[in-house]
């Protein structure tokens, strides 16, 4: 059998739908530096979603929980060993990202006899002062990108926009509590327009008209924090612990945000 380069760019198109239709139903995640330090936050339904990957590095996912913990596992592997043979001070997300997580990802998408990886990651390094953070996105292809002060991971490129849209106001001279209450409202955002986005391609394969009825974004994340669990993942820049890293409690998530969301 001859395979062409259509049939390769054919192949890699179905990948790509296959994938990015996995992720359609996944929980945003929103990152943020803020005067304090560096946060991810996310709902989720079951399994926990945020890690520690490293000494000032943080991580979260989209996707199957098999390569989500995949990729845990093998960015904590490659920090820990290079932080032993090499130092501390040689483990940045640039690095974990661009040359060890980056090219395999690339290689198993192009592999088409071979499953590709279902997610979407981000990783938060906090540096000294809020202008030296960082966060960079891993995409299931391979491909990833940098961004300064926020960034966001969803299920759809339409959400991605709309979460990168409320935060172009963004200011990262402010609170852990302006922080959250920032974080929760892009959330919604991204996942509003996810959820719409999905009842809108059921209607279109149906061949139905269906009227797609937008709830307000707090509304939305009212009823989300019913029925799923808030995850918050902090970096402190200032701690005195030799772990910079921990998740919020729900206490301490109140005691920020007070009691005007139903936080379970």
């Amino acid at each position: 059998m001859v395979y062409s380069p259509f049939d390769f760019n054919e192949a890699v198109s179905h990948r790509k739908d296959y994938v990015e239709d996995k992720l359609s139903e996944g929980s945003p995640v929103v990152g943020l530096s803020f005067k304090d330090g560096l946060l991810l936050l996310t709902l989720r339904k079951s399994q926990r979603k945020i890690f520690e990957i490293y000494d000032r590095l943080i991580y979260s996912a989209i996707g199957n929980q098999s390569d989500i913990e995949a990729i845990r596992i093998g960015a904590i592997d490659v920090a820990h060993r290079e932080g032993y043979e090499r130092s501390p001070d040689d483990i940045t997300a640039h690095r974990l990202v661009g040359f060890s997580l980056s090219p395999p990802l690339k290689k198993l998408f192009g592999d088409t006899l071979n499953a590709p990886a279902v997610i979407r990651a981000i990783f938060g390094e906090m540096g000294e002062t809020p202008n030296r953070d960082l966060f960079l996105i891993l995409n299931y292809d391979g491909e990833f990108s940098q961004r300064s002060s926020y960034a966001v991971v969803a299920g759809a490129w339409e959400a991605e926009d709309k979460m990168l849209e409320t935060l172009s106001d963004y200011s990262t001279e402010c609170t852990l509590n302006h922080a959250i209450k920032t974080a929760l409202a892009t959330w919604a955002a991204g996942a509003l327009e996810g959820s719409n986005k999905r009842k809108s391609l059921v209607a279109d394969e149906k061949q139905i008209s269906t009227e797609i009825h937008d709830s307000s974004e707090d509304a939305f994340l009212g009823n989300a924090l019913k029925t799923m669990e808030l995850e918050i993942g902090l970096l402190d820049r200032h701690t005195n612990r030799e772990s910079k890293f921990r998740l919020l409690t729900a206490d301490e998530i109140k005691l920020e945000i007070g009691d005007t969301l139903p936080i379970s």
